[in-house]
């Protein structure tokens, strides 16, 4: 399970419109990656049943939850300080609970309840509908704690609040949970094995975001290209599904051309996607489809055959590079994005160089790199040393991220002169009189605002860039602003068709 950590998003606190009728406030903030985002709109959206409206006032909330994310130590420890915070105001508002839910919570249980005894409640990420009988257990007195992982629960039935939207992109998760036991990753220990959404309920709660106005949706998960829907359960409990099951299952690749067909007026986006699940159905689906995005994050960790071995992951250095060959050839202007892992143990100087040369074959756009952290409760904590030196772990990594600026540079430079497709998002940070949205291959673009406002489809000529953010100027709406597909701008009538 890769996850991609946005570092400007960490610990924000979350709020949404208030419902008059609430008495009681909530103050939660997430770490971590888009699923944490994600699932803690679930959450919200939950309590806004039993009467607690956001805030941002941690001083006047009722019940404050962290969402927190074990995939590095740093973030952990991120999470440990706030909870020193949360305590420190808890003395002047007795009456305040605290709440941990996600990744941490099933790690850490005992610690946070017993040892330390810095929460009141630990929610795991498949409890997160029990939080209202939990949250009667603290009244009661007694240890509210529900770190059970299912094996059906996607929250499908659950509408998600939309915490702090731009009303323009939002996430529509499918996937729960991973089945891949990657030496280093903590994720199938601490949200359970693979199972997906029914695909009507996704296509139900886009429809909903059409219907309110929102033009990008990504498509989430933690591996979202083995999404397999056989009529529930887990993935690896498909050999033992019904050949009627089977014969009417929806692959991922399915369910991307169905999103995109039914609504022609959308953008669609996905993450993460895992290697050995990129099908080439779904690269032929994203280049059959001008509203799908031409761009895939595809972690790789290594370069090394030998370490990508010990980190278990299901294929070579050799297949990997095959695959991003085919994509290259399927949809020549797609952009890459890569997780890499600096340091991982028994690393070698060999090793290393294998990761800079398959960097430069795979000629990336994006990069999220690190140095290797050993995680409690993972196979290599076990079982391997963790024997690369601190100071050869962050030379090694200074030389990827060296190379992937590089790379980024040479990439982002490729649309200067070119028109593309802008969705406007938000106001830029650059300044006031400019917008800023994104193409379809996942590049920022900053641009004059002229008569245009967020939501609107834009071809923006590119005149200069920076490494990471194009610059030009609108020339007009697009086509997917333009087109005669459907005038009305109501795609809903594609959606009842697939209901049918």
């Amino acid at each position: 399970m890769e996850k991609i950590i946005e570092e400007s998003k960490q610990g924000q606190s979350l709020v949404l419109e208030q419902k008059t009728e609430n008495t009681k406030k909530l103050f939660i903030e997430s770490y971590g990656c888009q699923m944490n985002f994600s699932d803690s709109e679930i959450v919200a959206s939950i309590l806004a049943g039993q009467g607690y409206n956001t805030t941002q006032n941690i001083e006047e909330a009722d019940l404050v939850l962290v969402n927190t994310c074990s995939i590095r130590d740093k973030a952990e420890q991120t999470v440990r300080k706030r909870l020193d915070q949360y305590n420190s105001i808890k003395k002047i508002n007795p009456g305040m609970k605290v709440g941990v839910l996600g990744c941490m919570a099933e790690r850490l249980k005992s610690k946070f309840l017993e040892e330390e005894k810095i929460v009141d409640m630990v929610v795991g990420p498949d409890a997160y509908k029990d939080i209202p009988n939990l949250l009667k257990e603290v009244d009661e007195g007694r240890e509210a704690v529900n770190v059970i992982l299912s094996k059906e629960e996607t929250y499908g039935d659950v509408a998600p609040v939309r915490l702090n939207s731009n009303g323009v992109t939002a996430f529509v998760s499918i996937t729960r949970g991973c089945d891949n036991m990657c030496t280093f990753c903590v994720v199938p220990f601490t949200r359970g094995r693979e199972r997906s959404r029914e695909p009507q309920s996704i296509m139900g709660e886009i429809a909903d975001l059409w219907q309110r106005g929102f033009k990008e949706i990504t498509l989430l998960g933690q591996n979202v290209d083995s999404y397999l829907w056989y009529g529930g359960g887990l993935k690896k409990d498909y050999d033992k599904a019904s050949e009627m099951q089977k014969a009417t299952a929806v692959g991922f690749a399915q369910l991307l051309d169905m999103v995109a067909t039914a609504f022609p007026k959308m953008r669609f986006r996905f993450s993460t996607s895992n290697p050995q699940d990129m099908h080439l159905e779904v690269i032929e689906v994203m280049a059959k489809h001008h509203n799908i995005c031409k761009y895939i994050h595809l972690p790789v960790q290594s370069g090394s055959t030998r370490i990508l071995q010990a980190m278990n992951r299901q294929h070579t250095r050799e297949e990997y590079m095959e695959l991003i060959d085919n994509i290259y050839r399927i949809i020549p202007d797609i952009s890459l994005s890569q997780d890499m892992i600096a340091g991982f143990p028994t690393e070698t100087e060999e090793d290393h160089r294998d990761t800079l040369s398959l960097m430069e074959h795979c000629k990336y756009d994006f990069g999220f790199m690190f140095a290797y952290s050993e995680r409690p409760g993972t196979l290599a904590a076990r079982k391997l040393e963790d024997d690369v030196p601190t100071e050869v772990k962050n030379r090694r990594l200074t030389e990827i991220i060296n190379l992937q600026q590089k790379m980024a540079w040479e990439r982002t430079r490729r649309f200067v002169g070119q028109t593309v497709e802008v969705l406007i998002e938000k106001p830029s940070k650059r300044s006031d009189a400019h917008w800023s949205g994104r193409n379809s291959q996942n590049t920022t673009v900053v641009f004059p605002k002229g008569d245009y406002k967020p939501g609107d489809f834009v071809n923006v000529k590119i005149t200069e860039c920076t490494s990471a953010t194009l610059i030009g100027e609108a020339i007009g709406y697009s086509e997917m602003m333009t087109s005669p597909v459907n005038p009305k701008g109501d795609n809903t009538e594609g959606f009842q068709t697939i209901n049918q």
